[in-house]
Order: C-alpha cells, then structure tokens, then sequence
C-alpha cells in the first residue's frame, strides 16, 4: 500500500484534476469526499449554501472520506478556496481524523482569491502534524508546474 494520500472535494472537478495529477506524481492512493447532501450545480445557488454552512460551521456527513488514515504517512489535503477557507467536506474530513505524526500538504484551486485562509486552517486541524507548503492553482495548473512543486516541497516522487 502506498504511505502517501491525497484527499479532495470537488464540485466542478477543478480541484478533482489536480487531486489526479498529483497522485499520478506521486503514486498516492486517492479518496474523494462525497458528502451525504450534494451541493447544487448551479454557481450561485451552490454559493449561497456553502456560504451558510460556513458561516455555521457546519460538517456535513460524508459517504466518502470516513475511512481510516491510519497507513498514510504524507496526506496531500485539497478543496476549491470557498469563501477563503477550505468546503464543508473538507472540514468534516479534518475533525474526523487524528493527524499526529503525519506529513500533511495542503492544496486548492480558485478563481484569483489563492489560498485565502486555507493553509492556517488546515493546519489548526492537524495538529500534531508537519505541514509543508501548499499549492494553490488558478484554474487546474499544469503538470510541470505541479511536479516543480512538488520537488520544492520536498515530497519523494
């Protein structure tokens, strides 16, 4: 089993190519978060509910994403930047799972807000995890721009 995991939410798949990318990268097993209640396809309709859910921080339940972390030593975390901070799924996957010990990378797509809150988000919820700088992606990036991350960041490809 691979050591490294590459988790994502993405509604309009932006955020799913570049989960796919790093994972043909790094060999990593992937898991998408598939929360219980979809979000509308709709932008703006989508927009209004994910702005409400975290203005009330809430976390929906999730049908994919409760599995175990346990194996994975380097778990890459992505999310479209909504509203400046990471969406709901990827919220309820953070507070169900303890990250002590592991190597945890952050990533996002946006639309020209970069990784607004993001990474201090993330990393409030792992703690007790080394957390390596994050990559950020206007649109979906480009391989090489990825694999130069990820050479950067130090991750063993």
């Amino acid at each position: 089993m691979s050591k490294t995991l590459i988790v994502y939410y993405s509604l309009f798949q932006n955020t799913k190519k570049l989960a796919l990318e790093i994972s043909e990268q790094t060999g990593g097993t992937v898991i998408e978060l598939i929360p219980e209640k979809k979000y509308s396809f709709d932008y703006n309709t989508a927009a209004k509910e994910v702005r409400s859910e975290i203005s009330r921080g809430y976390c929906p339940k999730l049908i994919s994403g409760n599995e175990s972390i346990e194996d994975y030593e380097t778990i890459f975390i992505g999310s479209p930047n909504w509203f400046k901070t990471v969406a709901p799924p990827v919220m309820s996957f953070l507070r169900q799972h303890d990250f002590s010990g592991k190597t945890v990378i952050p990533f996002c797509t946006h639309g020209g807000g970069g990784f607004g809150q993001i990474e201090k988000d993330i990393a409030n919820e792992c703690s007790g995890a080394t957390m390596l700088s994050g990559l950020a992606v206007n649109g979906v990036g480009k391989p090489e721009e990825i694999i130069n991350w990820l050479k950067i960041s130090g991750v063993q490809l």
